[in-house]
């Protein structure tokens, strides 16, 4: 198939009609309003569909509430997430029935923060905290362990009361 390309004039051929149509689109933009943002003092406002970094939290009693069931772990796209099982301390009420992880990493480089953890989690232990400024200097410092993803989600009140009778 050949495709007939249109016969410019000889205006046309010079590109100052293009070139002004750039330039008056430009002109057009410089009386709106500013959107530089001072960032660490100002913090921007989200738009869109930005969902936030995965932390684990603990019940109002500040125990875990991960049982380690791996349903994120197997459903996560990346594969950000690993969990190595482990037990509830002996001398516990809850010992014999629940498991705890003795190791909860989420690598943060590999996360696309799709939220997909969150919504398969039968435990409610992972909410996504609404944090978007995440650096660091290693790699390494971005592989989250089980105590700094606690430390993140802290303490989270909610309708589940798996053990007291309300």
């Amino acid at each position: 198939m050949i495709v007939q390309r249109p016969k410019l004039t000889w205006w046309e051929q010079t590109y100052i009609p293009q070139i002004l149509a750039g330039l008056w689109l430009t002109l057009k933009h410089i009386p709106r309003r500013k959107f530089t943002r001072q960032y660490p003092e100002e913090k921007p406002v989200l738009y869109g569909d930005y969902r936030g970094a995965p932390t684990l939290v603990k019940d109002a009693d500040n125990r875990v509430k991960c049982v380690s069931c791996q349903l994120c772990e197997f459903v996560c796209p990346p594969k950000a997430i690993r969990i190595t099982p482990g037990f509830r301390p002996e001398d516990r009420f809850d010992a014999k029935v629940e498991k705890e992880p003795k190791d909860f990493v989420i690598d943060m480089l590999r996360c696309i923060y799709c939220g997909m953890c969150e919504e398969v989690c039968p435990e409610e232990a992972i909410f996504l905290k609404n944090d978007f400024a995440i650096t660091a200097y290693k790699r390494e410092e971005l592989q989250f362990h089980k105590e700094k993803l606690l430390e993140l989600g802290g303490v989270h009140d909610d309708k589940i009361w798996k053990w007291k009778n309300k």
